[in-house]
This record gives C-alpha cells, sequence and structure tokens, in this order.
C-alpha cells in the first residue's frame, strides 16, 4: 500500500491545553484548518488539503490519530486486506476511548476542540485576513461547528459529521455543547454561514443531523446532501467521504460540484482574490 510522504508540507508542533499535536502546514494566505477523518491523513486528505492550498490559502492540518500518510486502501491480497481492517478497527477503539474526543455523548463538544479553536487564533494571527475557514470530516464533523464559537472562524464546513455515534435512537444532534452552540446561532443570526455535505443515505450522518441543524441554524445553513450514485464505487465502504474517498475528480460529477463549492465557501468568505 503506497504511502504519502507529505514532504511538500512544514510539519511544526502546536500546544496548548496542555496538549501537543503535529501539524502539517502548507500554502500562503487565509488560513483554513482541514481536520482528518478516520483513519488520519490519508493521501486523499492530503490531497484536498493541497487543493485548499492551491486556491490561495494556508492549510493547518492537524495530526489526532492515526499513521501520517498512510493509505488505508488495501491491496487485492487478502493478507493486506485483513491488515487494514485490524488497523482500522484497533485505531477506532482507541479513538473511542480517548478523552480528547467525545463519541457517544450528546449535548457536549469534544475537548479536542478547545486544542482546535487556539489553533485556529495561532493561524489567524499567523496568516492575517478576516478570519480562518475549518472542514471537519466525518468523526471531526462537528468539530468545525463547535470551532465556530470564536469570531476568528468565519468559514465553518461539516463533512459527513457522524458524531455523536448513535446506532439507535434521535438523531436530532450533534456533538456540541448546548452554550457552545447558543453561541454559533447567535453569530448565524449576525451573518455568519454554516456548510454541510452528506450522502442522503449515510446513515453515520443522518438525514435528521442535518434537519436539526437547518431548525437550529435557519438559513445559515447550507445544506449539500449528494445522491448515493454521486458517490464514487470503487471506494472500500458505502457512500460517505464527499471530498476523499468518494470523491469522483472529473467535471460535472456532484462530487467534485461539492469540493469546488467548498473550495468557492473558503475563498469568498476569507476575501482569497481570483
Amino acid at each position: 500500500m503506497p504511502r504519502d510522504s507529505l514532504d511538500d508540507f512544514t510539519v511544526e508542533e502546536f500546544t496548548a491545553d496542555g496538549k501537543t499535536h503535529p501539524v502539517y502546514v502548507k500554502g500562503s494566505g487565509p488560513a483554513v484548518i482541514v481536520i482528518a477523518e478516520i483513519p488520519g491523513i490519508t493521501p486523499l486528505v492530503a490531497d484536498f488539503a493541497r487543493r485548499v492550498a492551491d486556491a490561495g490559502c494556508t492549510v493547518f492540518v492537524p495530526s489526532l490519530f492515526g499513521i501520517d500518510g498512510h493509505d488505508p486502501r488495501p491491496s487485492a491480497k487478502p493478507a493486506d486486506m485483513a491488515n487494514s481492517a485490524k488497523m482500522a478497527g484497533s485505531l477506532l477503539k482507541k479513538v473511542c476511548v480517548s478523552r480528547e474526543f467525545t463519541i457517544l455523548a450528546t449535548g457536549r463538544s469534544s475537548p479536542v476542540v478547545t486544542w482546535l479553536r487556539a489553533l485556529a487564533r495561532e493561524a489567524h494571527q499567523r496568516c492575517g485576513g478576516p478570519g480562518v475557514g475549518a472542514i471537519g470530516m466525518c468523526l471531526t464533523g462537528g468539530f468545525a461547528l463547535a470551532m465556530a464559537v470564536d469570531d476568528t472562524m468565519i468559514a465553518p464546513v461539516l463533512s459527513q459529521p457522524s458524531l455523536p455515534l448513535r446506532p439507535v435512537g434521535n438523531a436530532r444532534n450533534i456533538d456540541i455543547s448546548d452554550d457552545d452552540l447558543e453561541r454559533v446561532k447567535v453569530r448565524c443570526a449576525a451573518g455568519l454561514q454554516v456548510m454541510g455535505m452528506r450522502f442522503e443515505g449515510d446513515r453515520l450522518s443522518p438525514a435528521d443531523r442535518f434537519a436539526f441543524l437547518r431548525e437550529q441554524l435557519g438559513d445559515a445553513f447550507i445544506g449539500v446532501e449528494l445522491p448515493d450514485s454521486a458517490a464514487n464505487p470503487a471506494a472500500m465502504i458505502p457512500p460517505h467521504s464527499v471530498v476523499t474517498e468518494h470523491l469522483i475528480d472529473e467535471p460535472g460529477e456532484p462530487t467534485r460540484e461539492a469540493l469546488d463549492q467548498v473550495l468557492a465557501f473558503f475563498t469568498e468568505k476569507l476575501g482569497v482574490s481570483a
């Protein structure tokens, strides 16, 4: 399985709230925080970050879990497929017991969000511009929403937000505390917009979650919901990861249009000139 060396990024360490994580940085212009999905900074996540940098932004990609640059897609060999499944299961267990992530509980923001907010403030101070953008994916999808309590966050994107994980029960919720949500709602009433993306049949990011976001944020929530048929059929899992695993990177494809919409959201909100 190939591995992305990530050698076109600068690697730094950032410490806040008593936690230190590596951060991969690339580009110039206003800052965008790209928060990887499980299993981490894969080649496809890195490629998305490169697209954001090419659009005129400085990307900051924190390493919160996984093996940086590792490609989880198995070869056709049974041993490789079994190894990939084993690694993914082990990583998910580690994340679930980590105190930095709130996986199942409702009405709470994950503790790691405090660290991410500090990173966003540092990135804004370094890069300038009107503010900062962020995209969270899957497990980290809702983190971008919780980061929006800070005025520096002006372009939050929630890609297939999947927390809290509730296989059974009410899905009209997202991983953010009540106080944080109220602050975001105040900001939305004052002009903040929040973008969200999901596939229509995605059980990890259910339709009720987007209904909840529309109910809470009103017209400030820009929901992009794609038919499952638009997903890349070569992906290992059912339709889920809009701008990475299930992207079909061809003009006219719905997933490519969604990716372009995200890039346009960042460049418009952050004042990046064409």
